[in-house]
């Protein structure tokens, strides 16, 4: 191994047992607030992904996160956010955990050291060089998301790696490297925390910035959303009344009658 492994290096506080629930909760938060500066110094690689998974969108390309644990878990909920809050088809934002879908909730031994699956996943969705493969892995060593990784750049496919070890097999595998370096974690070796707040961070931007750039977002607000409850519809008749000026009832007329925001904006008055 010729790279530091971040991940595992001692915390910066020792004999947490012995501080009170105020101190033990002050020194985490002081941790925390180092989180947002790693990821700021990897924007120009998530800038490189974003402009490349534009493009593949444009031409009916995929965005596919793979991961173990908490990594795979944060994709899938990411994924999941997508077509809700934008209005996009279930398959464009794909997430894939080793193990399946039962490692959301529970954790299922052994998935993450399978080196073939996350192809062999990746293969069910019959995975194209238009679709652009993301994985996710705080130690970036995880055989899952390497062996998708590799074989997906094998077969001429845009891949990325998210993680918190740089010169890591997974940064050092994947075409755009995205290591975010958030120091030790507060509780020794618990990528759950830092790790998995930079790489919430991290995919919010890739997948936010997306939706963006293919014109899901007018102005600022999210303007193909689902209309799937009360709150959404109400959001949706104000983003009307906001964006022609008129009262709320008349946007929600006028949002009933064409079904989105998008359209009842584009519709007028």
């Amino acid at each position: 191994m010729n790279y530091i492994k971040i991940t595992e290096t001692p915390s910066n506080h020792d004999n947490l047992e012995q501080l009170d629930t105020a101190s033990i909760l002050t020194k985490m938060n002081e941790e925390d607030k180092k989180v947002a500066n790693a990821v700021a110094e990897v924007i120009p690689e998530i800038t490189k992904l974003v402009d490349a998974l534009a493009e593949r969108f444009e031409k009916g390309g995929r965005l596919f996160y793979i991961g173990a644990g908490t990594s795979g878990r944060l994709g899938v909920l990411d994924a999941s956010e997508i077509p809700p809050t934008y209005g996009m088809p279930h398959e464009r934002v794909v997430g894939i955990i080793a193990g399946g879908d039962i490692a959301i909730r529970k954790s299922v031994e052994n998935a993450e050291d399978d080196r073939s699956q996350a192809w062999k996943d990746l293969m069910n969705h019959n995975i194209s060089d238009l679709d652009v493969v993301v994985g996710i892995a705080a130690s970036g060593t995880t055989p899952y998301v390497l062996g998708g990784i590799e074989e997906a750049r094998k077969k001429g496919i845009l891949t990325a790696g998210v993680t918190n070890n740089p010169g890591s097999p997974l940064a050092e595998s994947a075409a755009i490297a995205i290591a975010m370096n958030v120091g030790p974690e507060f509780v020794t070796g618990s990528t759950r925390m830092k790790s998995g707040t930079s790489q919430k961070l991290a995919l919010n931007m890739i997948s936010t910035a997306l939706m963006i750039k293919i014109g899901r977002v007018k102005g600022n607000k999210m303007v193909n959303m689902q209309l799937s409850n009360d709150k959404l519809v109400d959001r949706g008749v104000r983003y009307v009344s906001e964006g022609l000026g008129i009262e709320y009832a008349a946007a929600e007329k006028l949002l009933k009658k064409h079904g989105s925001v998008k359209a009842a904006l584009d519709a007028g008055v």
